[in-house]
């Protein structure tokens, strides 16, 4: 049991490092790293220790020789004159791996089964019987590595890599490899803050292997012993009495560690990915150990934490989940949270470190890993005291900037006195004054004050990098200009949309706010959609539709969420009914309805394409009807797409059917370009209200939107 052999351990790039200090604690000698891993000298006892234990590894390869492989003959026959038969019996089955690096045979698939054959046919010659192929678990795995015109040939007595804990069933989207988990939370200095009682929080934790991996660690929990195979379990040589003792041993220090595990909290927007990091929590036996919540960045909460802890996260990065463009909002709410925890100690990862400027923190250091190809940083962070956090500006301002800063503080002054003058609590104060800040910033006063900020999508000829800069720039100094929290900000991009896009869910954090306008009440939500739920820019279409509406049957197509109706309610309308295509917006409408008190049933919700709705309910008629249609539409639930300059005349035709003939169309749209075709409503009444429909601080954007009234002649 003492014969010491040569193995090499691989690991992710840059991983190395941790994997070599790992093999010393575990008894391997003789270590000398590499980019791809480390090689050593251990026993079996050794090994198989490695393979039960190493957090870092990949796999655990048994060296079997070197050799001379520059043709496929040279290959073939050093591979044939390996004593295959003490590995492996002819009736077993083997699978060979190859991985070639600027190797004299350059094609890896032809390499393994040059080497696949030279196998077989030995225990043909030596027994007449031959093993058979198993790609999946075979009972030996061969590694072959070609560099130039050398071959080194091992077995894989890890039998798959040993990020494969067993506890994770089901992933999300770009889940962490549970090895590279690992490796952040060793770069953290978990272990020690975790016997130290430390708490940690992942408030981004996905499917949880941040999680679990800490909660194996600290709890003293071999990460192989829910590995239902390890590549060694058929090999000949097996030694199955050692294993069990290892088994054994580790399961005990499992039992043990258990109440070691300190607090592990974990947060997610998303409730699939809750339910997937529940699962996998439940798989590896943690159960109690970890806690995993569904709550939203702008929901997370400090009260009740200790005053030292980790907060480590792996947030999007714009590689395979989010986009590039929506991300800088959320990761300046995650550094508001961190200069919540004065005190503690933070790492974020991230595939895009520009984007760790927007944490508004200066890092202590960082680590370059990869995540599967792409080049990761881990940002090393000390939250400071409040006094000291509390002078810490996120970037240096630049004239830019505090040009910027000048505008935005001027223009509130501006618009708070109005906004009050008007009694309007919610209001835009910003809409690209200065062109190089190219955003629509918006003001919701309710309980507390939020800042809903739309950036306008930058054309091709703008350097991006600038256009990043300076929008960087600009939520860096929003927050104190206009006295809220960074995580009352909500940023979007506001781009040329498709489809049913503007309004497609963007967010899963399903919170809403409630605000007023007009002496009435609605909900909005700030984080799931690009636009808010209420259009600020037909503030005064709204109140022209409650001057309207009293004693009057009220319509309202493509109602959205349902605050024409609102008003239209308010204004002593005897009937409403709202349609949408969207049950979603339709509950909306309902609860804005609620809200305000108007539930009874003369108060109707339908749920169809307004096309469609105005062909089958051609009988009823309507005083009053508001049409606000998107610019185009190609919904799964619509027969074919819509175009609103294509399809006015026959929409503006199909709702007038339905008017009664002393009664009033409102018709808007957003479409720039849009040009009524008067000429095909010849025995319509047609009034251009653009001009008087737009509220006094969109002035200054008069071609947001388009509005007509039309009565029959």
């Amino acid at each position: 049991m003492t014969r010491m052999r040569r193995w090499y351990a691989t690991a992710p790039k840059n991983i190395s490092p941790l994997l070599s200090r790992e093999l010393r604690d575990l008894g391997a000698r003789d270590l000398r790293e590499s980019s791809a891993g480390v090689s050593f000298d251990a026993d079996l006892a050794c090994a198989y220790r490695i393979c039960l234990w190493s957090r870092t590894a990949n796999r655990v390869l048994l060296s079997l020789a070197r050799f001379p492989a520059a043709t496929p003959e040279q290959l073939y026959d050093a591979v044939r004159a390996i004593a295959w038969e003490d590995h492996l019996d002819p009736e077993g089955t083997l699978a060979v791996d190859c991985t070639v690096a600027n190797a004299a045979i350059s094609h890896s698939h032809y390499a393994a089964l040059k080497t696949k054959d030279a196998i077989v046919d030995r225990f043909r010659e030596l027994t007449g019987n031959r093993p058979s192929v198993n790609t999946e678990q075979p009972d030996l795995r061969v590694n072959l590595h070609l560099r130039e015109s050398q071959a080194r040939l091992s077995l894989d007595l890890s039998g798959g890599s040993l990020h494969r804990r067993g506890y994770r069933a089901e992933g999300v989207a770009a889940p962490l490899k549970e090895n590279l988990a690992a490796a952040l939370l060793m770069l953290c200095d978990w272990p020690a803050l975790a016997s130290a009682g430390a708490v940690l929080v992942d408030p981004m934790c996905g499917s949880g292997t941040m999680l679990v991996e800490a909660a194996l660690m600290a709890g003293d929990v071999a990460p192989g012993l829910l590995r239902g195979h390890f590549g060694f379990q058929r090999w000949k040589q097996h030694d199955a009495q050692l294993w069990d003792e290892l088994l054994s041993e580790a399961r005990v220090r499992r039992e043990r560690g258990r109440e070691k595990i300190p607090s592990l909290i974990g947060f997610d927007a998303e409730a699939k990915a809750v339910r997937v990091a529940s699962g996998n929590v439940s798989a590896a036996g943690l159960a109690g150990k970890v806690q995993v919540t569904c709550r939203t960045l702008e929901d997370f909460d400090a009260q009740g934490l200790p005053s030292s802890g980790l907060l480590l996260t792996n947030p999007p990065y714009g590689e395979r989940i989010g986009s590039a463009r929506e991300l800088p909002a959320l990761y300046a709410q995650l550094g508001s949270i961190l200069r919540q925890l004065p005190g503690w100690h933070a790492g974020v990862f991230t595939g895009n470190p520009e984007f760790a400027a927007y944490l508004g923190m200066t890092s202590t250091r960082s680590d370059v890993l990869f995540n599967g190809p792409i080049e990761c940083r881990l940002f090393h962070y000390v939250v400071p005291n409040e006094t000291i956090a509390a002078s810490i500006e996120p970037i240096e301002i630049t004239p830019g900037a505090q040009m910027f800063a000048n505008r935005l503080a001027k223009n509130l002054k501006h618009w708070e006195k109005w906004a009050k003058r008007e009694n309007v609590q919610c209001y835009r104060i910003y809409d690209g004054d200065i062109p190089e800040y190219a955003l629509a910033i918006d003001v919701y006063e309710g309980q507390n004050r939020h800042v809903n900020v739309q950036e306008y999508q930058a054309p091709s000829s703008i350097d991006a990098a600038k256009a990043q800069q300076r929008l960087q720039e600009a939520l860096s100094v929003l927050p104190g200009v206009l006295e809220v929290p960074m995580n009352c900000v909500h940023f979007k991009v506001r781009m040329k949309q498709k489809g049913a896009s503007q309004y497609e869910k963007s967010g899963h954090a399903g919170a809403f706010v409630e605000v007023q306008e007009g002496g009435l009440r609605f909900l909005v939500n700030f984080t799931d959609y690009l636009d808010t739920g209420l259009f600020l820019d037909h503030r005064r279409t709204r109140s022209r539709l409650r001057d309207l509406a009293k004693g009057k049957r009220f319509l309202n197509l493509f109602a959205y969420t349902g605050t024409a109706s609102v008003y239209a309610a308010a204004g002593g309308a005897t009937s409403t009914t709202t349609v949408d295509m969207s049950n979603t917006y339709l509950d909306w409408a309902r609860r804005n309805m609620a809200l305000n008190g108007f539930t009874g049933s003369q108060h109707r919700f339908e749920q169809d394409d307004c096309f469609a709705w105005l062909r089958d309910h051609g009988r009823e008629r309507y005083d009053l009807i508001f049409l606000d249609p998107p610019t185009f539409s190609n919904s799964k639930r619509m027969d074919g797409t819509f175009d609103v300059q294509r399809d006015h005349v026959d929409l503006l035709n199909a709702a007038l059917a339905l008017l009664e003939p002393e009664g009033t169309l409102v018709f808007s749209n957003n479409f720039r370009r849009f040009k009524l075709d008067a000429d095909a409503l010849p025995r319509v009444e047609i009034k251009d209200i653009t001009r008087d429909s737009l509220p006094r601080d969109f002035e200054r954007n008069p071609r947001i939107h388009q509005c007509w009234l039309l009565r029959k002649k």
